[in-house]
């Protein structure tokens, strides 16, 4: 498309980080973009979408202790097209953003040059999924075809990431709306799927498959 076709643009940036937020509006501003608003929360988010009507939405997934996974749900509904900017690389949290409305998704560990490339694709009405985003949703595959263990749902695989990124219990089940009861019956469903001795191995087994 070039800066030309995008020109007139407008996106809504959604984080909750104000550095991110500052470094992703200057690099959109200058290939014509307009940033019609910034939110770092659910509330900051749905007012500025009443108000900016955005075209796109860059949407983090983690915003201070609340799911972006939850806003999706809203922009679908809006009919508003969504790019998730997530630093989560796993299969569950892909797979995810897209069941529930989201039409690319791009990892924090990729080049400004392939959020540029996914934002044009949205804004012309496509989808995009990063190299680094197919990686790993190609990594699920691998797993359930090399292992005899049984497959991991979407919502053990998203407990598990929340496990490796060092989420406690409280954090896990005040995030996805679930008892902090659930969150342990999960845990065991894991260890139990993955045959592994306990807590100590789940945690380890998780860091392991982040990487």
């Amino acid at each position: 498309m070039g800066k030309k076709a995008v020109q007139g643009v407008r996106v809504l940036l959604v984080d909750d980080h104000p550095t991110m937020r500052t470094g992703l509006s200057m690099l959109l501003s200058h290939v014509g973009y307009v940033i019609c608003g910034e939110a770092e929360n659910r509330a900051e988010f749905l007012e500025c979408l009443d108000a900016s009507e955005p075209d796109v939405v860059l949407l983090d997934l983690s915003l201070a202790g609340e799911n972006g996974l939850d806003l999706l749900d809203i922009l679908r509904k809006r009919g508003v097209a969504t790019l998730v900017y997530s630093m989560h690389e796993n299969w569950a949290a892909i797979e995810q953003a897209f069941e529930r409305g989201a039409q690319g998704y791009v990892t924090k560990r990729e080049g400004p040059s392939v959020l540029l490339e996914a934002l044009e694709r949205i804004a012309a009405g496509k989808r995009y999924l990063s190299p680094r985003a197919s990686h790993g949703l190609a990594s699920r595959v691998l797993v359930e075809e090399t292992s005899g263990q049984a497959a991991l749902s979407s919502r053990e695989e998203q407990i598990m990431d929340m496990l490796a990124c060092g989420e406690t219990n409280n954090d896990i089940a005040e995030k996805l709306h679930i008892s902090v009861h659930t969150v342990q019956t999960y845990y065991a469903r894991i260890i139990e799927k993955l045959d592994l001795a306990g807590m100590k191995d789940l945690r380890k087994i998780a860091i392991q498959r982040r990487k």
